[in-house]
C-alpha cells in the first residue's frame, strides 16, 4: 500500500550514483520530489527523466531537489546519468528497502508475467518532512509538467 499525503515520509539512507551517503531528512527546510522508478536506461525512465531534467530550473524556483530512486546499482545510475546529461541526484536503493517502505514495491503484470517490481510513484515531500502530494497517475512524458502543475497551484 502506497503512504498517503500527510504522513510523515519515512527517513532513510541510500548511496548516491557516487557512492555518497544520501540522507533524507537532512533535506528539512527543503521541499523534495522523491521520484521512484523502475529502472534506469529504459525508454520510460529515461523519458521521464529528461523531462525532470529539462525543467529543473523550474523546480529550483519551487525550491525543490529532486531525488530519483531505483533499484539499480550506482554504477549503472553513473551510467544513466552520464548519458542523459542528468542535473539531479539518483539513488541505488538496491535491496529495494526504500521502495518498501513507500509501498512502491510490488507484484506488477507485463505481458502475461508477474514480477515484484517499482510503481512509478512521486512523493512530495514539504519542508517539514511530510508527504504533501502523492502524483501516481501520470505518463512518464508528462511526468515533470504534472509536478509543475501542482506546484505552479499552490
Amino acid at each position: 500500500m502506497v503512504i498517503e499525503a500527510a504522513k510523515t515520509a519515512p527517513d532513510f539512507t541510500l548511496n548516491d550514483q557516487d557512492n555518497n551517503p544520501v540522507t533524507l531528512s537532512e533535506l528539512k527546510g527543503k521541499k523534495v520530489l522523491l521520484y521512484f522508478y523502475p529502472r534506469a536506461s529504459t525508454p520510460g525512465c529515461t523519458v521521464q527523466a529528461q523531462g525532470l531534467r529539462d525543467t529543473k530550473a523550474e523546480l529550483d524556483n519551487h525550491n525543490v531537489v529532486v531525488l530519483g530512486l531505483s533499484p539499480d546499482t550506482p554504477k549503472k545510475l553513473t551510467n544513466f546519468i552520464n548519458k542523459q546529461e542528468l542535473n539531479f541526484t539518483l539513488l541505488a536503493d538496491e535491496d529495494h528497502e526504500v521502495c518498501e517502505k513507500y509501498g512502491v514495491w510490488q507484484l506488477k503484470k507485463f505481458m502475461g508475467k508477474e514480477n515484484m517490481g517499482v510503481v512509478r510513484t512521486s512523493f512530495l515531500i514539504n519542508e517539514s518532512g511530510y508527504i504533501e502530494h502523492v502524483f501516481n497517475k501520470f505518463k512518464t512524458k508528462d511526468h515533470h509538467e504534472v509536478v509543475l502543475d501542482y506546484l505552479n497551484s499552490k
